[in-house]
């Protein structure tokens, strides 16, 4: 094996910073996670520099390698016995061991750092919240204030969650990595389990002294007003994410989303599909033999609309451009008026003998309406109303 200074890089007087300097730029560029799927080459150099590591930073040995080489640490009884059959799972080990597992090693990689000040701060949980619509409200859109409950930052330890004069210091159980770590040997070789700390919770530090306002949690739940822009056109389906409006994360995490359900209220007058208002009109029966023009309401204001004379009971009417928008703001609804033609059950004597009169000189009623071709007037409001 080639000299381990050669290997690390280094000079025969190098310090115990420039050794571990040294061999972390080595062992970051042979891991076996930075190299997926390669050479046993790299492996093999992970072992070589990482065995050269193990032996240069410890004074001992380090002292029997500078007066007898590899031969002394196999020989010594400084419990380097086995140094021989120092293999690819012992450096997987020894890197764990000094660097806080894979915490250093996925920071050069660009994902979790093991250094407890560098690792990425818990996100703040997303608040959900049900805000009522109008139909009014969804035709020409609204800003609504809703005042919500949210986690702020604490105010008296100024959200890092320790008592005035302390701070966060580095967890003992898992030595600031966030991680707990087990290592298997197998017969198939080493296996490492990799799970969150549970007494830091994944953070890599701990608090001692916890403030007395929010017990540590670094937030306390405060009132706020929220506004919510909402566009023309939503449905009962739609939901409004806020980014960033959620609860701020502990000891000033960054924080989470508030997603806000729609919820549009029934409106007694109207029946909506999708962007088209339903209405049903109740007539005469003299307006719907005579036609007629009658008030009626839309969603926004009241327009005349026109009853054609001999109109059925059921048909349908279109008011052209009355009904919602659709939530992309390329077309307008319409609302359709079914006529229902109404029976008074109750007459005065006056109108009793108008009816009488009209009786006698009105038209038998056919066996069946049929006023459109083949299709009923049942069908086409079914058709209508689909």
């Amino acid at each position: 094996m080639a000299d381990y200074y050669n290997l690390l890089g280094i000079s025969r007087n190098a310090g115990t910073e420039e050794i571990k300097k040294a061999y972390r730029k080595l062992a970051l560029k042979y891991h076996p996670d930075k190299n997926k799927g390669g050479s046993k080459k790299n492996d093999e150099l992970f072992k070589q520099v990482t065995q050269a590591y193990e032996v240069l930073s410890d004074p001992e040995k380090r002292d029997i390698y500078n007066r007898y080489g590899e031969q002394g640490l196999r020989g010594s009884g400084s419990g380097s016995a086995g140094f021989s059959n120092f293999d690819f799972s012992d450096a997987i080990e020894v890197f764990m061991r000094d660097f806080g597992g894979f915490g250093n090693l996925n920071d050069a990689f660009g994902r979790r750092s093991g250094n407890p000040g560098d690792r990425p701060k818990s996100k703040g949980e997303t608040i959900k919240l049900r805000l009522k619509l109008t139909l009014e409200e969804v035709q020409s859109g609204a800003t609504k204030k809703v005042k919500v409950a949210i986690l702020d930052a604490c105010g008296e330890c100024s959200g890092v969650g320790a008592a005035k004069g302390s701070g966060p210091v580095s967890c003992s159980k898992c030595g600031g990595s966030g991680e707990q770590r087990q290592a298997q040997r197998t017969m198939f070789g080493q296996f490492v389990n990799i799970g969150v700390c549970s007494n830091c919770r994944g953070q890599g530090l701990v608090i001692l002294d916890p403030c007395g306002t929010c017990r540590g949690d670094g937030r306390v739940r405060v009132q706020r007003n929220i506004e919510v822009e909402v566009p023309p056109g939503v449905t009962s389906e739609n939901f409004i994410s806020l980014r960033g409006k959620g609860n701020i994360g502990p000891q000033n995490g960054p924080r989470g989303d508030t997603v806000v359900l729609l919820d549009v209220q029934e409106d007694d007058r109207f029946f909506r599909d999708g962007a088209d208002l339903y209405f049903e009109l109740p007539i005469t029966f003299s307006q719907a033999t005579l036609g007629a023009e009658v008030e009626i309401p839309t969603i926004l204001e009241r327009v005349n609309l026109k009853i054609p004379a001999g109109t059925q009971s059921g048909e349908v009417l279109r008011l052209r451009g009355k009904g919602l928008p659709d939530l992309q703001g390329q077309s307008q609804g319409d609302q359709l008026v079914r006529i229902v033609v109404w029976t008074p059950d109750r007459l005065t004597e006056e109108q009793e003998d108008v009816f009488k009169t009209l009786r006698s000189v009105e038209d038998t009623a056919p066996e069946s309406v049929d006023s459109d071709g083949d299709k009923s007037v049942w069908s086409r409001v079914k058709e209508a109303f689909r």
